[in-house]
C-alpha cells in the first residue's frame, strides 16, 4: 500500500491513472483518429482540385453505414468501452453466475468511477451466498471484461415493503415501528 504525502492512511483517490492496457487502447484512438484526420485532409485537397465535392462509385466519408458500425464508432470515440462490455454482462448475467443464482440475484447498476457492480438479492440468504461468491464472481468478470473492470461487488439486500399511504394510517407515523407517542 502505498502512503499519502500529507501522512493520514485515506482511501486512493476514485479514479486511478490509467496504465498498461487503458494507456495503449487511449494512444491507439488517438493515433487512429490522427491517421483518419490527415487522410481527410488530403482527400478534400484531392477533391477540391478535381472540381469540388462529388458522388461517385467508391465510398468515402459521406456515404451512410450500417447501424451496428455507427454503434460501434461512437463507443469507441467516446471511450464507452468499459460501460458497453458491463452492459453485456448484465444482459449474459444467467450464463456468467448459473442459472440458480441468476434467478434470486440481479445486477442493478456499474460504478465506472469506482469500478463497482451493484447486485440486488430478493432474498438475505441469497445476498449472503453472493457475499461468499463475490471474490469469484469479480475474477471471473475480470476474466471477461478485462482485467480491474470489476473491483467489488456490492451486494444489496431485498427492498422493505413499499410504503403505503392511505385512511388507516396514523398522520405523520413513520411505519410500523412507530409508537405513535
Amino acid at each position: 500500500m502505498t502512503e499519502n504525502t500529507s501522512g493520514d492512511a485515506r482511501k486512493p483517490p476514485k479514479s486511478p491513472e490509467p496504465s498498461g492496457v487503458d494507456l495503449a487502447r487511449v494512444a491507439l484512438r488517438a493515433a487512429k483518429d490522427a491517421a483518419r484526420a490527415r487522410g481527410d485532409a488530403a482527400q478534400q485537397k484531392k477533391q477540391a482540385r478535381r472540381g469540388g465535392l462529388r458522388s461517385g462509385a467508391r465510398a468515402d466519408g459521406r456515404d451512410p453505414m450500417a447501424l451496428g458500425s455507427a454503434i460501434n464508432r461512437l463507443i469507441t470515440e467516446r471511450g464507452w468501452e468499459a460501460p458497453a462490455a458491463v452492459g453485456g454482462v448484465m444482459g449474459r448475467w444467467p450464463q456468467i453466475v448459473g442459472e440458480d443464482v441468476a434467478k434470486h440475484c440481479v445486477p442493478e447498476r456499474y460504478d465506472e468511477d469506482e469500478r463497482v457492480l451493484i447486485v440486488r438479492c430478493d432474498s438475505t440468504a441469497w445476498a449472503t451466498n453472493l457475499r461468499l461468491l463475490a471474490p469469484t464472481l469479480v475474477a471471473r468478470l475480470n476474466e471477461d471484461l478485462g482485467h480491474g473492470t470489476v473491483q467489488l461487488i456490492k451486494v444489496q439486500g431485498p427492498g422493505g415493503p413499499a410504503r403505503r399511504y392511505g385512511p388507516l394510517r396514523a398522520p405523520g407515523s413513520t411505519g410500523p415501528g412507530d409508537t405513535y407517542g
